[in-house]
Order: structure tokens, then C-alpha cells, then sequence
């Protein structure tokens, strides 16, 4: 019999009154009476037991290069196999991802194929995958999956990473210690009110989230898609950057260019000149590494040398062309360059069907 997905007693819960249970998974902490799910739509109340919908039942799956997550300072060149399943504790109204993110909201069904985490892992081993990626939907809402993925990867000696919206409780990051290696968390805005109209989700529980990850050894990059009239004021931009570099100024700002999606096709494309100018802000702010992303060819998508300023990874898109980073220092002026195995090797794995090489995933989260 071959492997099957479905209902999984979920993590991080407790009994409540009447039946009830509430979930601790993310910052939501869903009080969820029998028979009804939480605003993720993949965790229910069953019997006055919480349990997780979406267990072992992939709705996106490839090998992706790690730039697209994207991580730049972690394993950069190398390959990640990134899974999802169905499912979001946010509601965010630019989602470019809402057709498998938004499926399950208001008791729509849990569609996917059934995936034992085994055999994508030795996959991705075989194949020279440096990582495992969870990413596409919020890993967050399928965390027993993604923990026993996590488990396996480290056993085969790969590393973890999440694409994250950071809308997570403080418990669920504590279990993830020592599995996690890596992170991109999206800062949407610096505003609560833009999360709460937006995304139907909060400001501060992301911020702690970050520092709490930072804390655990987690490496961490950030990515703010900036949004014409949304998120785009300068203020606003320069309160973000100065909050990153307050906090740690190591950590890396990738600041996205927003196309319109969803609910959100009335609002127009992010010029590149609001995305030059955000960088300057960045590192006027004092960041040591800020990106501009959905603009293949853009100066900003190349990693300087912070001391002497030279590029030490050119890049074009999710491509690395060439660096100049040995024993993790700039070979220029010998600086520290900040990061994870940053000396990886630029490695393409063949795809299995056609015999060609394959680096472009299916998805990007957005």
C-alpha cells in the first residue's frame, strides 16, 4: 500500500470549555469550537481534538535554486526541493499563490497528492539538493508535515529553511530549534493597520518573530514586496530598514517588486525607481546587504563587499554568474561576508524526466 495523507493529531493545541480547543500554532490562537476549522482552514476540531487536515498531501512541489526563496546568504548557487501543501493564516489581498493559499478557507476541501516525506528527501539527496525548502503556501500551517521533512532532511545532512509570513508563536519557533537553519520572512509593511486591512494579521508577533529566530541561531533574510500606494511612502520604507539594522544590520533586505494579483489587479507595478530608492534608504540605514527582486538585471540583485564595496556575487535573475568569496571573506579586501556555506558550489541538478537541467520552480510566494 502505498503512502497516505490526510488527518494527523496537530502540535502545539490545548482543551478548552465545551468541546472547544485552541490551537497555538500562530499568533491567531484560534478558539475552535467541534466541528470547525481555525482561519487557516487546514486545522479542525474534531471531537475536541485538533487535528491537522493537510498532513502528507503535497499541492506544489520542485527543485528550486535558493536564490528564489529568495536566500541569498545561505548556500548561494545551490538547489533546494521546496514542498507545500494547501493553506494560509493570512488572507493577504496581493497573494499570488491564493488559488492553493485561500483553497481550503470556509471548509473548501484539501486537495494534493499524497507525498511520504522519504522519498522526496532521498530524491533530493540523490539529485545534490543542499536544502529543503517549505515555501509557496505558510509552512507554518503544516508544521507536523514540515517537522517530520525536517527530521529526515537533517538525517540525509540537509538543511531546513522556511518561507514564512513570521506569524508564529513563540512555541512553534522553540520546536523548530535545531531543525531550522534558515528563514525568509516576509515584513509586509510597518504598519499595523496595512496588516490588519491587507493581510488580516498583526505587525509586532512578525517583528518578535524575527528577533526570536535570530536568537535561536537561525539565519534570517527579509523580503518586503512593496506595493504602489500600499507600503511605498518613504517613511514607511525607512522605518523598516531602520528597524532591520536596529535589530541586526547582518540581516539581508530584499525589497520585491509588486505585480498586480488577486484582489489587488487595480493597483499598478512597483516603478524601479521606487526600488532604487529603497535600497539607498536601506543601506543609508546602515544595512550591510539590501536586494531588489522581480527585476532580472537590476544592479541590486548583485551581493557587495560592505568594506570595500567591490561585487562579490554577480548575479541575473535566480543565476549566480560568477563570485569572489573564498573561506567565506571577500577576496578583495578579506572582510567577513555574513551568511550560511557561502563557498557552496553552483551546482544545476539534472531533471529526472528529460534528462536536461532544471533550476525554475513552479511558484514564487508572494
Amino acid at each position: 500500500m502505498g503512502f497516505i495523507g490526510g488527518y494527523k493529531e496537530a502540535s502545539l493545541w490545548t482543551k478548552g470549555e465545551g468541546g472547544s480547543v485552541t490551537c497555538n500554532l500562530c499568533c491567531h490562537r484560534c478558539k475552535i469550537a467541534e466541528g470547525k476549522r481555525g482561519i487557516c482552514g487546514v486545522r479542525e476540531n474534531l471531537g475536541g481534538t485538533l487535528v491537522s487536515l493537510n498532513y502528507g498531501t503535497v499541492i506544489a512541489q520542485s527543485i528550486d535554486p535558493i536564490e528564489k526563496k529568495p536566500l541569498f546568504h545561505f548556500q548561494p548557487g545551490s538547489t533546494s526541493s521546496s514542498v507545500a501543501t494547501v493553506g494560509c493564516n493570512l488572507r493577504c489581498l496581493h497573494c499570488q499563490n491564493y488559488d492553493i493559499s485561500q483553497m481550503p478557507k470556509g471548509g473548501g476541501k484539501i486537495k494534493g497528492t499524497p507525498t511520504e516525506p522519504e522519498s522526496v528527501i532521498l530524491r533530493a539527496a540523490t539529485i545534490g539538493c543542499k536544502s529543503m525548502a517549505y515555501t509557496y503556501t505558510e509552512p507554518t500551517i503544516f508544521f507536523e508535515y514540515a517537522m517530520d521533512f525536517a527530521r529526515l532532511a537533517k538525517e540525509e545532512g540537509l538543511k531546513n529553511v522556511f518561507v514564512t509570513n513570521g506569524f508564529m508563536t513563540p512555541e512553534c519557533l522553540d520546536s523548530l530549534d535545531g531543525l531550522l537553519d534558515g528563514a525568509n520572512v516576509d515584513l509586509k509593511s510597518f504598519s499595523d493597520d496595512m496588516y490588519k486591512k491587507v493581510c488580516g494579521a498583526r505587525l509586532k508577533p512578525v517583528l518578535d518573530s524575527i528577533e526570536h529566530m535570530l536568537k535561536l541561531g537561525i539565519w534570517v533574510e527579509i523580503t518586503t514586496l512593496i506595493i504602489p500606494t500600499v507600503n511605498d511612502s518613504e517613511k514607511e520604507l525607512r522605518e523598516i530598514a531602520r528597524w532591520i539594522a536596529k535589530t541586526d544590520k547582518r540581516v539581508p533586505w530584499h525589497i520585491s517588486a509588486f505585480h498586480p494579483a488577486y484582489k489587488m489587479m487595480d493597483i499598478p507595478s512597483t516603478p524601479r525607481e521606487t526600488l532604487t530608492r529603497a535600497r539607498e534608504i536601506g543601506l543609508e540605514e546602515g544595512l550591510r546587504y539590501v536586494y531588489t527582486g522581480n527585476v532580472p538585471g537590476d544592479k541590486g540583485e548583485s551581493t557587495y563587499c560592505y568594506d570595500c564595496g567591490k561585487m562579490i556575487i554577480k548575479r541575473y535573475g535566480y543565476n549566480i554568474k560568477s563570485k569572489a568569496i573564498k573561506d567565506s571573506k571577500c577576496t578583495y579586501c578579506s572582510a567577513v561576508i555574513d551568511g550560511v556555506d557561502l563557498d557552496c558550489d553552483i551546482f544545476i541538478p539534472p531533471d529526472f524526466s528529460t534528462g536536461k537541467s532544471t533550476n525554475m520552480g513552479i511558484m514564487n510566494k508572494g
